[in-house]
């Protein structure tokens, strides 16, 4: 008797009730189940008693568990051999076509290295800082200063900064304060050592950073005058085996260090990286009380609870406490009266993880990063990976009417479009597991060029317990979005339409293809206009008119060594035949060394006359040796005594005051030391003009060239030598000769002027070599993704290309019929890409005060070069296509 649908319900709902079925096996169970009840109902048992019986007769809980628990074994088994199935069958597709599997292969491979490159790269940048203990509460304190309504934004601060802020505000913990110093030699033995990466510490360095020695005492390591902390290397460097705390280090000038803890190497991503510390103790200014000289790098521990953005407005209360008295007694204004003149003076806290992606200010302690730059490279991550997916796709859609008759035989044969779906990702993710195993090795060997360009020091984390489950899932997440599409096409096809012979693409398919052809090479022409935008900045820069002759100029480094001699060192070297001039000076075009002053008129000694200016300390020699031309009156010369008191400004100056006769003027200034902040408003110091320098760029040329005036002072930080010969290698030999005769023990150092100005473009240089990496890089991949959908259109037109060469027609016309379509698309990616590289092109630009011209050029040869990789790509295929013999094809077809 057959159960009616009121009996199945009742029997699952009581076995249901009972604990005796559960999903996804309840159905085995209810079957079995209503299979005896009706064999039962059909002796003549009622309903109820014959499932009471049935029920009891199946053998209850027990049973019932063990028949579920089968299933489960079953059903495992199952899966398990599907799998293996699905990758049995995917591994022969692979291996049966090598030459496409090896393209894609080859084509994820590298996009994925490439996204990984990038991955670290992007990672370290934002890693900055965070490992020292308290990052997220300490804070930079930074100067935004404005006179006579320019700005001046500043990483230094006034010295009596850090001690009032812990007086006045107790959300701050404790403060701390760097004040860097430019070089030390200490003397060891019969040997002179040259550092420069060191600076003034205050002792409380080890409460904001958490800072632990690997010896010493961490409480009284900075407290003593002359005392410092070094780190590792340097440890390895002076006392090697031995245990350096408590041995000294002798300077050049006589003063005795003692060492009295090590500290690790700071790692690279950090914004600075000193190799010792000096106690702030041992600097004889660094108690002053000048608020208007800034001078020092200030750092605060914030309360675990305090709000940086509240503490932040009570510093307005701050200046007028303490800058306003000295305002007062330097211009003779309150704090009010400056402002309306565009004079005045702020601080605001920058936390200590974003100083190295987003800041860029005057005096920063080293080149930070930009943070548009890992915007950017993340961006070119993301778009080669795209390229690659896109890659993949055109490679599997290309193979489409060879795969075709396959899917048709398989589906005639019972396989549902889930399983050929499952089948096709499969083989999806078994590609790309085979792409990021090559990956691994293409990054490791490229990894030390990856760091010479990047001036980084990165490697592949495998150490780390996230890197497998990383690359696992990676693998499997990129398989499906690379093989999503191509699963769902190639198991669309109808068995039907295919083993008939019946087999077409469809308009949908291929408009889709046509769009990732231009969506790859729209990236690409972007990439390209970006590349050849850098490298036409850095050109520019290099023949730009700078106002000064860089070639052939020798800088020696520490003039200052000599003593007594520099002078005779300079007299020796200007009688050698090969050279031309020499100067002695601590200012050079290339280098941050700076020194303001504010000057004002002396018809009109007020705040409105003044003009702040750079103050360059320079000898009788100095414009000649630098190559820089005097446009109205003079050079300093040693036969008129009164240029002790004289000035040369350049023209941005004059402009500066309005002078239509610059020659003659005189101009005033309370100038104080920027080291002791002491002002004396009753003394003026008069000077008066007696030429004018041309403009030139003493600073990178991101930034406007600005006021300047040279003087006559005793300095010797650089001796700059101007020669004429071209046998470099002779010069150096013999100004080294001339330096080691007069001081035999001193270290030799020295530079040429135009490296030291290329130096300058250093991150320029690198984002352009890396630039130029990329996009060749997205091209090979982009022209892999376009030789397959050559290779799928001329797999598609084979018989017609057949019917063409059988009516007469020629090999160029058939080239010329299969290329350009492919044309049309690259024409179409131009004039998409050509918006979104204006954007790009004139954004980067933005940040150069002096830039060259984006004309049209740059994105005419981005257009042609993409063109010609392209029509270089599709010709082999097309050549193929029309060579090819008219009988075969038509009997394939």
């Amino acid at each position: 008797m057959k159960l009616t649908n009121q009996h199945i319900d009742f029997i699952e709902k009581d076995l249901q009730y009972r604990g005796l079925v559960y999903e996804p096996l309840g159905g085995e169970v209810l079957d079995h189940i209503c299979i005896l009840v009706e064999e039962r109902m059909d002796s003549g048992m009622r309903f109820i008693e014959a499932y009471d019986k049935a029920r009891k007769l199946f053998g209850g809980t027990e049973n019932i568990q063990k028949l579920q628990s089968k299933t489960i074994q079953l059903t495992t088994q199952s899966t398990k051999i599907m799998i293996k199935n699905y990758l049995k069958i995917a591994s022969r597709n692979l291996s049966k076509h090598r030459f496409y599997s090896l393209i894609n292969v080859t084509g994820l491979a590298v996009g994925i290295a490439v996204c990984m490159i990038i991955t670290l790269f992007v990672v370290d940048e934002l890693s900055y800082d965070k490992h020292f203990k308290n990052s997220d509460r300490i804070y930079r304190v930074i100067g935004n200063h404005t006179f006579n309504n320019s700005v001046f934004n500043s990483a230094l601060t006034p010295a009596p900064l850090a001690n009032a802020m812990v007086a006045d505000f107790p959300e701050v913990e404790s403060s701390f304060r760097f004040r860097n110093a430019e070089s030390i030699i200490f003397v060891k033995g019969n040997e002179s050592f040259k550092e420069e990466d060191f600076a003034f510490a205050d002792s409380t360095f080890t409460n904001v950073f958490g800072l632990e020695l690997i010896s010493g005492n961490i409480k009284t390591a900075l407290t003593h005058p002359q005392s410092m902390i070094i780190n590792q290397s340097l440890a390895e460097k002076y006392f090697p085996g031995e245990a350096p705390v408590g041995k000294t280090l002798t300077s050049s000038r006589g003063t005795v260090f003692q060492i009295t803890g090590v500290y690790s190497d700071f790692p690279d991503n950090t914004h600075f990286h000193y190799d010792f510390l000096i106690s702030m103790a041992s600097y004889s200014r660094a108690n002053n009380d000048a608020w208007l000289s800034n001078n020092f790098h200030t750092y605060l521990l914030l309360g675990e609870r305090s709000d940086p953005k509240l503490l932040e407005e009570k510093f307005q209360g701050m200046v007028e406490k303490y800058i306003g008295p000295q305002i007062k007694e330097y211009l003779g204004l309150s704090l009010d009266e400056a402002a309306v003149t565009g004079t005045k003076s702020s601080f605001e806290l920058q936390p200590l993880t974003s100083i190295h992606l987003n800041s860029d200010l005057s005096v920063e302690i080293e080149p930070n990063g930009d943070l548009a730059y890992v915007y950017i490279f993340s961006s070119i991550a993301v778009f080669i990976l795209l390229i690659a997916c896109i890659n993949f796709m055109n490679l599997s859609t290309a193979r489409s009417a060879s795969r075709a008759k396959e899917v048709g035989v398989r589906k005639v044969l019972g396989s549902y479009r889930s399983h050929l779906i499952k089948q096709f990702l499969t083989e999806s993710i078994l590609l790309t597991f085979l792409a990021i195993i090559l990956s691994l090795v293409l990054v490791t060997l490229s990894m030390d060029l990856f760091n010479d360009l990047s001036g980084k020091n990165l490697s592949i984390p495998w150490a780390s317990d996230l890197l497998i489950p990383l690359m696992l899932l990676g693998g499997l997440m990129l398989g499906v979005i690379a093989g999503i599409y191509p699963a769902f096409y190639l198991s669309s096809f109808k068995p039907i339409n295919v083993l008939n012979g019946v087999f077409s693409t469809g308009s949908q398919g291929s408009f889709l293809r046509s769009s990732l052809v231009v969506i790859q090479f729209g990236i690409t022409i972007i990439l390209i206009v970006g590349t050849v935008t850098i490298y036409r900045q850095l050109n520019f820069i290099q023949n730009k008119n700078l106002g000064f002759d860089k070639e052939q100029v020798m800088v020696i480094h520490d003039a200052y060594l000599l003593g007594n001699q520099t002078v005779s060192l300079k007299d020796e070297l200007k009688s050698l035949a090969m050279v031309k001039s020499a100067s002695l000076s601590s200012f050079l075009p290339t280098s941050s060394a700076r020194s303001d002053a504010v000057f004002f008129t002396l018809e009109n000694i007020s705040e409105e006359s003044g003009v702040g200016m750079q103050v360059w300390g320079i000898d009788y020699d100095y414009l000649e040796t630098m190559g820089m031309s005097i446009m109205e009156g003079r050079n300093f010369s040693e036969e008129f005594p009164t240029d002790a008191q004289a000035m040369v400004i350049n023209q941005t100056a004059v402009k500066a005051y309005g002078f239509d006769n610059p020659i003659g003027k005189q101009v005033g200034s309370f100038f104080w030391d920027p080291a002791t902040g002491d002002i004396n408003r009753d003394s003026v110091i008069v000077n008066t003009i007696i030429g004018v320098v041309e403009d030139f760029h003493y600073s990178s040329l991101r930034k406007n060239i600005g006021p300047l005036c040279f003087g006559l002072r005793s300095s010797a930080g650089y001796l700059s030598v101007r020669f004429n010969s071209r046998d470099v290698q002779d010069v150096i030999q013999k100004v080294e000769g001339k330096w080691k005769e007069v001081g035999p023990n001193q270290p030799f150092a020295y530079s040429f002027l135009d490296q030291r100005f290329s130096d300058m473009y250093f991150a320029e240089q690198k984002i352009g070599k890396l630039f130029f990496v990329f996009a060749s890089l997205a091209i090979f991949i982009a022209c892999l993704g376009l030789f397959a959908l050559s290779s799928f259109t001329a797999e598609q037109r084979t018989k017609e290309i057949g019917v063409r060469k059988v009516m007469g027609a020629s090999i160029s016309s058939i080239v010329m019929l299969l290329s350009k379509e492919f044309g049309k698309l690259v024409i179409i990616a131009f004039v998409i890409a050509v918006p979104f590289s204006i954007y790009a092109v004139q954004t980067w630009l933005s940040q150069f005060a002096y830039k060259t011209e984006a004309g049209p050029g740059i994105y005419i040869v981005a257009g042609l070069l993409s063109f010609l990789i392209a029509w270089l790509t599709i010709g082999y295929q097309s050549v193929k296509a029309a060579r090819s013999n008219p009988a075969r094809s038509l009997r394939v077809e």
